[in-house]
């Protein structure tokens, strides 16, 4: 007798269970978002076609990516594109795969910048571009340059920069941390930045996943302070007077960075939590005169 043929339900099904024995969080959703790549149609498609048998060549798209999803790959990676502030970016393994906490930055960014006037913005290590294209979807007057040092990373951040239709806003410069001064045609009004920020010694420790994103994105120096102390030790040759100088960091370490942004001359330093009620951004500003 044959075996029944693999529908999209039992591909789900199985694929969910996987996921589980894998102990993967959100084993059901990861598997409709997999399911859903392979066979080239949304997630609420699915439910229309759960009877639907799938094609040889449909089957092994769904197992190439459940296999590279398996061995530890991010689901980022493994689908080419993650959700940011509402928006779909490219991400591929040269880029940190963007994550919800970083919203958070985008919030109190918005709370300090004004929406009514013309703003300039300098983000700093900006990877796929995710913080400054949520910047400039809300902020409608805002330019914004938008710094990275991986070449790789650059290309993926001038994609989403193009495909999302902020060209003509958002420049991506290619360069270590800072732009060239002379190039960036004044000063900024506020600097952002999610900066590498994992003790070098604390990333063989990490996650199999977050292990596969670049260690040039995540490697923050002996501390996990070393980009804070380039970013409040410079930030003054950059930005305005009084401009507001706003990073993410690990939930552990907002009395480190609030302490190099005082020694650095920054004052009215706050702290800020995530989703998660973790502390995870650190404000401070520059002096007034």
């Amino acid at each position: 007798m044959a075996n029944p043929p693999w529908t999209t339900l039992s591909v789900l099904d199985w694929t969910t269970k996987r996921f589980v024995d894998a102990k993967i969080e959100g084993a059901r959703l990861e598997a409709q978002v997999i399911v859903a790549h392979a066979l080239q149609c949304t997630r609420i498609a699915l439910y229309t076609q759960f009877d639907k048998p799938l094609a040889d060549e449909e089957l092994a798209a769904c197992r190439g990516l459940i296999k590279r999803r398996l061995a530890g790959e991010p689901l980022a990676y493994v689908v080419g594109n993650q959700e940011f502030w509402g928006l779909t970016l490219q991400v591929s393994p040269a880029v940190l795969v963007p994550r919800s906490d970083t919203e958070t930055l985008v919030e109190l960014t918005l709370k300090l910048v004004p929406r009514d006037r013309a703003v300039r913005l300098l983000e700093l290590c900006t990877g796929s571009g995710a913080i400054a294209i949520a910047l400039a979807k809300e902020l409608p007057l805002a330019t914004i340059v938008a710094t990275e040092i991986s070449a790789p990373a650059r290309e993926i951040a001038l994609a989403n920069v193009s495909k999302l239709g902020f060209a003509e806003r958002v420049s991506v410069v290619l360069t270590d941390l800072w732009p060239d001064a002379a190039s960036v045609d004044g000063r900024f009004d506020a600097i952002i930045s999610n900066p590498p920020y994992i003790r070098s010694a604390d990333i063989p420790t990490l996650s199999v996943e977050v292990r596969q994103e670049p260690t040039l994105a995540l490697d923050g120096g002996a501390d996990g302070l070393e980009f804070y102390r380039r970013i409040a030790g410079n930030a003054a040759q950059f930005a305005v007077a009084g401009a507001p100088v706003l990073v993410e960091h690990g939930f552990d370490q907002a009395a480190d960075v609030a302490g190099v942004f005082a020694a650095a001359g920054l004052h009215n330093i706050e702290s800020h939590m995530d989703l998660a009620k973790q502390p995870r951004v650190t404000i401070g500003r520059l002096p007034s005169v």
